[in-house]
């Protein structure tokens, strides 16, 4: 008897899964955020918002400050404006620091760069002393070096002059320009020298046609932070330079305040304020993508 063995076929068991638990996201990351937006915020605020009330103020008589600080003007007095750029002389004040920052950044960016780009693509016996003696000159108080600086442009006969001033601000602004511009160079690809070099290009030509324009972005950064620095610099033509005929914008400031006293046109001090704040500001409006640009290049290569 011939027995048939069926083979049973198999059945999809159908098994039922188990919902998973989202998974919980940590809320480190969450707290880190909101806490440092909220430095940011903070900080912003109080940046912001003393511009914003200094300039409310430019527009306001000396009662209504006094009376409603906080308070928006009721009138908009455009004289406390042209009563600064005329009657305190703000006007030459920011003709000399126009003369004396421009030629103090044109000076450092050309010299700065030329230094940074020896010192970043070439070895040479010396070249590491050169580079860390540019470094030290960013340690050294610029207050230690008013008095030989006072007697150096005396002997030369530089003192209370435009040359002198943009002079002492290109050895100012020298080292930090060659230290930031040294490490933007060495970012920068070398096939493209080495084949311009190949072709009959000199080093000279490389640096100016092709290694200038690629260097760009760490240039706009760098002289951005040169106009700021040299701009708003106080100290080095305090000592430097007495000629009223040839004050900057911080010296004239400083003067118009001691001679108001308590009894000054507080409204025109404020506009004078402004109008030393607003091309620093609107320059940096305009520039703040290459900026940005130029301080995230160097670690990116």
């Amino acid at each position: 008897m011939t027995t048939q063995i069926q083979k049973a076929e198999p059945t999809a068991v159908s098994v039922a899964k188990t919902p998973t638990k989202p998974e919980k996201i940590p809320s480190e990351g969450g707290v880190l955020n909101v806490f440092s937006h909220g430095i940011l915020i903070l900080w912003a605020a109080m940046v912001i918002l003393p511009m914003l009330w200094a300039f409310m103020t430019s527009f306001k008589t000396n009662a209504e400050i006094f009376e409603a600080p906080w308070a928006l003007p009721t009138k908009l007095h455009f004289e406390n404006w042209s009563g600064a750029w005329i009657n305190a002389n703000f006007g030459a004040f920011f003709f000399n620091s126009l003369i004396v920052v421009g030629g103090g950044v044109i000076g450092t960016m050309i010299l700065g760069s030329m230094a940074a780009y020896v010192l970043a693509r070439f070895d040479f016996k010396g070249n590491r002393i050169i580079y860390f003696l540019f470094i030290s000159g960013m340690t050294f108080p610029v207050f230690l070096a008013l008095v030989p600086l006072f007697f150096v442009l005396k002997n030369m006969g530089l003192l209370s002059t435009y040359q002198g001033l943009i002079v002492v601000y290109i050895g100012y602004s020298l080292p930090f320009t060659v230290f930031f511009l040294t490490s933007f160079f060495r970012t920068l690809p070398t096939s493209i020298a080495e084949a311009a070099l190949i072709d009959g290009c000199g080093h000279a030509g490389t640096f100016f046609r092709i290694m200038l324009p690629l260097a760009r972005p760490g240039l706009i950064s760098i002289g951005i932070f040169n106009v700021l620095g040299q701009w708003n610099q106080y100290l080095l033509p305090l000592v430097l330079n007495s000629d009223r005929d040839k004050f900057v914008l911080t010296q004239g400031l400083a003067d118009l305040v001691v001679s108001q006293g308590y009894a000054g046109d507080w409204g025109q001090l404020f506009a004078g304020l402004m109008i030393a704040m607003l091309p620093v500001l609107i320059v940096y409006i305009i520039f703040q993508r290459q900026v940005q640009a130029g301080m995230t290049a160097g670690a990116v290569k």
